[in-house]
């Protein structure tokens, strides 16, 4: 009889003992950024301009492989106004590098051009504004 009850009274001690042990879970420290935003648009008419063009973003720390993704791809008259600007935003990782960042385009059967600016290592944030000419 003695070995029936001592099963309720382990058991009950194990439970007490799971519920009560709680693993503490550390989330992962965030990780400081910079934030960028682009800005697109024309202010010239190009209505008479049939080319293709892609523009593509770039960010670059000199150091590593540069970042480069294609936004926009389009006729050169389809490139929009002031009032439909095209507005992109990347954050990126605060390495405390000094950045190259801006728009790399090209226009079929053309070339390549390209609009860069820099963001200081210091700088939290940037805005690359390209009203494309």
């Amino acid at each position: 009889m003695k070995h029936l009850l001592r099963t309720p009274i382990i058991l009950a001690a194990a439970v007490c003992l799971i519920v009560s042990c709680k693993k503490e879970k550390h989330a992962p420290a965030p990780v400081p950024t910079r934030t960028l935003k682009f800005i697109l648009y024309t202010d010239k008419d190009f209505s008479d301009d049939d080319h293709n063009i892609s523009f593509s973003l770039h960010i670059s720390n000199g150091k590593s492989a540069p970042f480069d993704s294609t936004v926009a791809m389009f006729k050169i008259k389809d490139i929009p106004h002031k009032a439909n600007q095209l507005v992109f935003e990347k954050r990126v990782p605060d390495d405390g590098t000094t950045l190259t960042v801006g728009f790399v385009y090209t226009i079929e059967g053309i070339g390549v051009g390209w609009r860069l600016d820099t963001l200081g290592a210091n700088q939290k944030s940037k805005t690359v504004e390209y009203p494309f000419e």
